[in-house]
């Protein structure tokens, strides 16, 4: 049932950012606070959450629901940001999106206390924007016990190049 609200609510623009792509909008959640409070109960319910010492979100509608989990889960919150936001040591790693190539940073201090992660984004596509993330972890010998997100666009094979488990409250 929270499946089949999310996508009535859930916009979709052809050709956006470029020609080509299906964009899948989840703002409008955001709009409606049963739907979202809803949304984040589900997602922070998940068995990967149990272990988890951290909360690490990615840049930027990752932060809208890795904030609101780990505020409900009383469990730290870590950004990976995009270059040139954020400041002191960070780690940095470059990977390739469907529509061209990125890179995401994470603080080093922010994660040396912390040993198990949970990711959450807002989607999950070919899986560059959370292996990058994984690798920063790696490099720092951190474990990710999973990825959460609320849409998963299974026609690009995201879930396949991803080497932890995947929770997804929505697939299209």
């Amino acid at each position: 049932m929270l499946e089949e609200d999310l996508k009535k609510i859930i916009k979709s623009y052809q050709d956006f950012p470029t020609q080509g792509i299906l964009f899948r909008d989840l703002l409008p959640i955001l709009q409606n606070p049963i739907l979202f409070r809803k949304l984040i109960n589900s997602m922070a319910s998940k068995e990967i959450f149990k272990e988890a010492r951290c909360i690490l979100a990615i840049d930027a509608r990752g932060f809208l629901f890795g904030s609101a989990i780990s505020l409900q889960l009383s469990k730290p919150l870590i950004l990976a940001r995009k270059p040139g936001k954020l400041p002191g040591k960070i780690i940095t790693h470059k990977y390739e999106l469907e529509y061209g190539s990125n890179s995401l940073s994470i603080q080093d201090d922010s994660i040396r206390d912390f040993d198990n992660f949970v990711i959450v984004d807002d989607l999950l596509a070919t899986g560059g924007t959370v292996n990058s993330v994984c690798e920063i972890l790696k490099k720092k010998n951190k474990k990710v016990l999973g990825l959460s997100v609320v849409i998963e666009l299974k026609a690009l094979n995201g879930r396949k190049k991803i080497k932890c488990p995947v929770n997804s409250e929505i697939t299209y």
